[in-house]
């Protein structure tokens, strides 16, 4: 199948972002807890279609969380005691650029974790996560699928790109020589965390455009009925202008597009 070309992509976004801004305001007016969850390979597309769910929400409601590695004090910790923190309150939507199920992917293949930590999570995780679907959060877990061809051209162009070398880690070099004990780890993961209560979606991110329609309207399709009239708004006549202070002002440097 061909790639989505930008023009007809902006186009079937725009309508689904209508229906993204609905669901902020359905939540916020029923007090709904919403956490989505984004896991894949590097490079799969994750930040990519958080930005796609975001971008037009209000982000005092809608907070990406995407953390850093453990402090000392964090490895110390119950394992999921820092994730616990950063759920949604009530009206509050969150997006997990990665999650507590780092520990069954990057930490168990590269020996951050052992095989019996690894082993609890798998075995505690479905428990954690009934928890909160009992608690009344909304929870939906993605995995974003990609072929290894696929991954190693996007790595080749984050590294040839300087304004996206930063993506890139020492660990997501390593991790190519380990992409077959990347996969062994998923499905195992998803063989113990695919439950009733907190199911798995995987969705193709070979076209990252394709993928992220598919997920934010796989994620629209899955909540109840989000419309909520938008609260009236008086519209107050516009006051006088003040008296400009003598500040200095930048001027539009000559050449560069002004508004």
């Amino acid at each position: 199948m061909e790639k989505l070309k930008s023009k007809e992509y902006e186009e079937l976004l725009e309508p689904l972002e209508e229906q993204l801004v609905s669901m902020a305001r359905w939540a916020k007016a029923t007090g709904a807890r919403i956490c989505v969850i984004f896991e894949g390979r590097d490079t799969a597309g994750k930040g990519g279609v958080i930005r796609a769910v975001s971008q037009r929400l209000n982000p005092r409601q809608c907070r990406i969380v995407a953390l850093s590695k453990p402090s000392d004090a964090e490895s110390t910790q119950w394992y999921f005691q820092r994730y616990v923190s950063h759920l949604p309150s009530a009206g509050e939507i969150v997006l997990l650029d990665r999650s507590w199920y780092n520990r069954a992917g990057v930490e168990k293949v590269m020996g951050f974790a052992s095989d019996e930590q690894v082993a609890s999570f798998l075995h505690d995780t479905p428990r954690f996560e009934r928890m909160l679907v009992d608690d009344g959060i909304l929870l939906f877990k993605y995995w974003l699928t990609t072929d290894q061809a696929q991954q190693e051209e996007r790595l080749a162009e984050r590294l040839d790109d300087p304004l996206k070398r930063w993506k890139l880690s020492p660990i997501d070099l390593a991790a190519r020589e380990k992409y077959a004990a990347y996969t062994a780890a998923r499905e195992a993961m998803l063989a113990a965390t695919h439950t009733d209560w907190a199911p798995w979606t995987l969705v193709d991110f070979n076209d990252q455009k394709r993928g992220r329609l598919t997920l934010i309207r796989d994620l629209l399709d899955r909540l109840p009925d989000t419309h909520v009239e938008p609260e009236p708004l008086d519209f107050p006549a516009l006051g006088s202008e003040p008296q400009e202070e003598n500040y200095t002002v930048l001027q539009p440097i000559a050449g560069y597009p002004v508004d």
